[in-house]
């Protein structure tokens, strides 16, 4: 029985129907493995998946997690989970009272079998904890194979690649590889919140064949990362890198005296940033792509983002509580009323943006809150000597990464790149819950 059990009268009410079918532990023994083979056929063939056998695989994962929860007891809520409740009751009143309410219907859909298979990877890894690695492992399979087809793509005809070129950028005729993805931006997000993990997991894992996977999958995926030109992928992929190598400074270095423990971070950051500015000022690609990102309107791929800003500005300004409901088809079918001319957009190009365009102020508010849940709880694992203290801080870089492309950018919520947010949360939520130590 997990340890995580608790009486009844502490259970949610929402809950209650968890652990009312009474199941033998031969039936329980079966599902854990089903669940894990699932989870990590979905983690690993993220980027190749039709969108139809994406759905099937989260249908199948919403409704295992069903059928495990009725044969096993009901567990108290974390803050993490709780928050995730919070969002999805936001994301239910701002389906009821949009303007588009079968629209906004699709997008609530979606986010139920997103926290479908949120909720079975936590109940996975809080049953058992030897689960994260296979799981990372069939994560990073996924990214390895598709970083090797986008590299392969720097052989191949620059005809075939020319449809990412803009030619009214300051960028033109920069080659950029998208991989099976067939977006260089969507390839970055997807592959940037693998850096971290595949950092971790040659620190973590035992033995040299895991360790050779691990190390190759950390450089072919950020040499990929690179070679999409993505500005954002870019600074995703700094910004998580950087939370990876200061979270291990600051765990390694706990015993050491407090000023030690305070310069060497600190020198390793402007080592990093030193680092930085050599490279954007020497290597004509990266001085090239930093430049539009500081030309404004004067780079045509700025200049489309601004105007879908602004456009989304209004939206929010006329719908402000409630936004006009979750997901890309009530977004689609509002945005024509607001745009600019020319300036058709399937997304806002903004996380923040996004949130408060589809579930208002107080949905970005329960965001911030799960945000802040999420870092709380890896920084909490940092002071652990315990393995889950590097998968915490996995969780976090990876975060931080997908938070800074997401600024100027909606690729997060493209299942590729969400689902493996999904899985981060669902680590740090499972963390210190586990009925069995791996």
């Amino acid at each position: 029985m997990p340890a995580t059990d608790v009486s009844s009268r502490l259970i949610p009410i929402l809950l209650r129907w968890q652990g009312l079918l009474k199941a033998g532990p031969a039936t329980l023994h079966r599902l854990e493995p089903l669940a894990g083979c699932i989870l990590f056929v979905l983690l690993g063939g993220l980027p190749f998946f039709t969108r139809s056998g994406l759905a099937l695989l989260l249908l199948s994962s919403g409704l295992l997690w069903v059928l495990w929860s009725l044969a096993t007891p009901a567990a108290a809520i974390d803050k993490i989970t709780m928050w995730l409740l919070i969002i999805l009751g936001v994301a239910v009143l701002a389906t009821g009272v949009s303007p588009v309410p079968i629209a906004a219907t699709k997008g609530l859909l979606k986010l139920l079998s997103y926290l479908g298979v949120y909720a079975l990877t936590h109940k996975l890894l809080i049953h058992h904890q030897k689960w994260w690695d296979r799981l990372l492992a069939g994560l990073l399979c996924g990214g390895l194979l598709s970083s090797v087809l986008a590299l392969r793509q720097l052989y191949a005809s620059t005809e075939e690649l020319a449809r990412w070129a803009d030619p009214n950028s300051m960028s033109a005729g920069t080659i950029r590889i998208y991989g099976p993805l067939g977006n260089p931006n969507l390839l970055a997000g997807y592959l940037l919140p693998l850096l971290p993990f595949a950092a971790i997991a040659l620190l973590r894992w035992k033995g040299i064949g895991c360790r050779l996977f691990a190390g190759v999958t950390l450089v072919l995926t950020t040499v990929a990362t690179m070679f999409t030109y993505s500005r954002g992928g870019w600074l995703g992929l700094i910004a998580g890198l950087s939370v990876v190598v200061l979270l291990l400074l600051v765990r390694s270095t706990q015993t050491w005296p407090l000023i030690w423990r305070r310069l060497l971070p600190s020198a390793v950051l402007l080592l990093g940033v030193v680092v930085l500015v050599v490279a954007a000022t020497q290597f004509e690609p990266i001085r090239t792509r930093i430049s539009s990102l500081l030309a404004g309107r004067g780079d045509s791929s700025n200049n489309f983002r601004i105007n879908v800003w602004f456009a989304a500005a209004e939206m929010v300004r006329d719908h402000p509580w409630l936004g006009i409901g979750p997901g890309n088809a009530a977004f689609n079918s509002i945005y024509p009323l607001y745009q600019q001319p020319k300036f058709n957009a399937l997304s806002a190009y903004s996380v923040p943006l996004e949130i408060l365009v589809e579930m208002g102020i107080p949905g970005l508010i329960a965001c911030f809150g799960l945000l802040d849940a999420a870092v709380r709880k890896g920084l909490a694992s940092l002071h652990l000597d315990r393995p889950e203290a590097l998968a915490g801080i996995a969780c976090l870089a990876a975060i931080s990464g997908m938070l800074v492309q997401g600024i100027t950018d909606t690729i997060f919520f493209r299942p590729e790149v969400q689902l493996t947010g999904w899985f981060a949360l669902a680590t740090l939520s499972s963390q210190g819950g586990q009925s069995k130590e791996a």
